[in-house]
């Protein structure tokens, strides 16, 4: 039965007291499948959701492993790429952040949360710098209201997370790639500004983020998209997704690479270059690369990696550097409405390298990890 009033609607039916989830009690020990509470119902503005798939980023892995730069409060839920159906609607919930209705079994993702008052949200108008910012896959399960991750049956949008309606032609699997890789691709295009038609654009890194940048490069209208990376089927599937150019890191050197982008861009350089890698390393040769005067982004790097580097560089070159962190509830509305438009064309599909169950996620990291997965999906029971 559907309880249904002016403070909430709940669907009794679906509403278990205990969910089953991934936790990482300790880093660099396996995940244990633990039963969370489930709050028994939203508070105003708030939903709850039964977690329908969630694929994995690199960043699962580093934060698992301990590597990330970030605060972690365990024990945590894992997992920060989900979609989900709604199966609790709190008062004042019954819309999206753009608007659209929202109903009992509707799919949407949600955003880590922006509270709207702080110098971040307001004047400086970024709000994925909020200092009262809260992230999934962060918090502790053991505080209310417990499922702030991924890996669950369940999960809970809290009130001050932006949430967006999953277009009915945008499969599961390609909803949870927006809700952070491709977020964050298109909070870097927004960061980077314009693309030319005239410009030629060099994506560092060949994983998921670098990929759909190479579309999002291609459909803005770069000149050329050169994807530089490894391992090979990676480097082929960009070209899939619109890489007009490829250059492997296995058995090349930096300044082979260099040398072959300068051919193609009449001996200047790429006036943009974008790096997605994660490794430190990839800053130097990115400014590097990039011609006198043009553009270096830097998305990748969130480890606790350093590396070193001449500033003098960046005066001599007159390079802009920037750097784009996460994404808002813009960002993720963009990335849907990017697969909407242009999933028929390209395949987004094939990002997805394997499917695994809530039980098998331990093999689905330690996959990642090793290379052996583009992109895998936990997909939920």
């Amino acid at each position: 039965m559907t309880k249904t009033n002016k403070k909430q609607t709940v669907d009794l039916r679906v509403l278990p007291e205990f969910s089953r989830a991934a936790v990482v009690r300790r880093f660099g020990e396996p995940l244990k499948i633990e039963c969370v509470p489930v709050p028994s119902g939203p508070e105003p503005g708030a939903l709850i959701v039964r977690t329908t798939a969630c694929s994995i980023c690199g960043t699962d892995v580093h934060l698992a492993r301990g590597n990330l730069a970030l605060k972690v409060d365990l024990p945590v839920i894992l997992g920060h790429e989900m979609v989900g159906k709604i199966v609790a609607i709190g008062a004042g919930a019954e819309r999206d952040s753009v608007g659209q209705p929202l109903s009992i079994g509707d799919r949407i993702l949600w955003t880590h949360t922006a509270c709207g008052s702080c110098y971040w949200c307001t004047v400086a108008r970024q709000p994925t710098l909020c200092e009262n910012r809260r992230a999934y896959m962060y918090e502790n399960i053991e505080k209310p209201p417990y499922l702030l991750g991924g890996f669950s049956e369940y999960g809970y949008v809290l009130p001050q997370s932006g949430r967006v309606r999953v277009p009915d032609n945008v499969e599961d699997a390609v909803a949870s790639l927006c809700s952070c890789a491709f977020r964050s691709v298109m909070n870097a295009f927004d960061n980077l500004g314009p693309i030319d038609p005239s410009e030629h654009v060099a994506i560092q890194g060949a994983g998921p983020l670098g990929i759909l940048a190479s579309a999002v490069a291609r459909v803005e209208g770069a000149r050329t998209v050169s994807v530089i990376g490894a391992p090979h089927a990676r480097l082929e599937l960009a070209k899939e997704f619109g890489a007009t150019h490829t250059f492997t890191i296995e058995g090349t050197t930096h300044d082979e690479r260099a040398a072959a982008l300068r051919v193609l861009t009449s001996g200047r350089g790429p006036d943009i270059v974008m790096e997605f890698t994660g490794f430190p390393g990839a800053f130097n040769e990115g400014i590097d690369l990039v011609r006198k005067g043009g553009r270096y982004l830097t998305v990748g790097q969130l480890g606790t990696g350093t590396t070193t580097f001449s500033p003098s560089t960046i005066v001599k070159k007159n390079i802009r550097v920037l750097g784009s962190f996460s994404g808002d509830v813009k960002s993720y509305w963009k990335a849907l409405q990017f697969a909407s438009t242009h999933g028929d064309h390209i395949p987004f599909g094939r990002m997805i390298s394997g499917r695994y169950t809530l039980d098998e996620v331990n093999t689905a990291l330690a996959r990642m990890q090793r290379l052996e997965e583009i992109k895998p999906l936990i997909v939920m029971s």
